[in-house]
């Protein structure tokens, strides 16, 4: 299901799950591989601080307060969470990527800081599309 090299465990499934069923997103969590969660994962992350940037916008604090708590808890809980040691360097990278990610959120958050959230963004997004290339690649069917 995952390629030897992912940082991702699929033993971490249930984690993962969790974190997600935490943060509010339940619709089609059930029947999801490990894959299909760290994609939703990271497509509920960019949708939560879109949510928040829009409340900072239009001067809901309240609103943009619970948005980006919500990505921290997708950042520690499910992407942070779900990464497996057996990733070697390459879970140390992106563990160190997100917690400087979950920060940034935080800082935000405390400084209504709209350059800080696109930063984030900025640094998921890349990942999310890596991520998405991994998986149509993986259902490309072998050439004999």
């Amino acid at each position: 299901m995952f390629a030897q090299s992912s940082p991702y465990s699929p033993s971490r499934h249930h984690a993962s799950s969790q974190a997600y069923n935490l943060v509010g997103v339940e619709t089609g969590i059930g029947g999801a591989s490990p894959h299909q969660l760290v994609a939703m994962l990271f497509t509920g992350l960019l949708d939560a601080v879109a949510r928040a940037r829009g409340a900072l916008r239009d001067g809901q604090i309240e609103r943009k307060a619970h948005e980006l708590s919500r990505a921290v808890r997708i950042v520690e809980e499910g992407l942070k969470g779900g990464l497996s040691p057996a990733g070697g360097a390459l879970t140390e990278q992106l563990s160190s990527l997100y917690s400087y990610v979950s920060t940034r959120l935080m800082q935000a958050n405390l400084r209504n800081d709209d350059a800080a959230l696109a930063e984030c963004v900025s640094l998921i997004e890349p990942l999310r599309d890596a991520w998405s290339t991994i998986r149509a690649q993986s259902d490309v069917p072998a050439v004999r």
